[in-house]
């Protein structure tokens, strides 16, 4: 399934290190917020975790 702009807003910044908190701060959004995001992420690339999400991304052209 395709990413949502938001969710292609957090993953760009997990590819950047962000942590949940900052993300919720640059993007005004709860820290329960971005965790949902993440968890979408991860179901949707196949990750199990921050590092694996980035690479798939990274395989699949998500990422620069």
């Amino acid at each position: 399934p395709p990413l949502s702009e938001r969710e292609r807003e957090v993953l760009d910044l997990i590819a950047a290190g962000s942590t949940n908190r900052e993300i919720a701060q640059r993007l005004f959004l709860s820290p329960h917020t971005v965790k949902e995001h993440t968890s979408a992420l991860y179901r949707k690339l196949g990750a199990r975790n921050r590092a694996e999400a980035v690479q798939r991304a990274q395989r699949v052209g998500l990422l620069g």
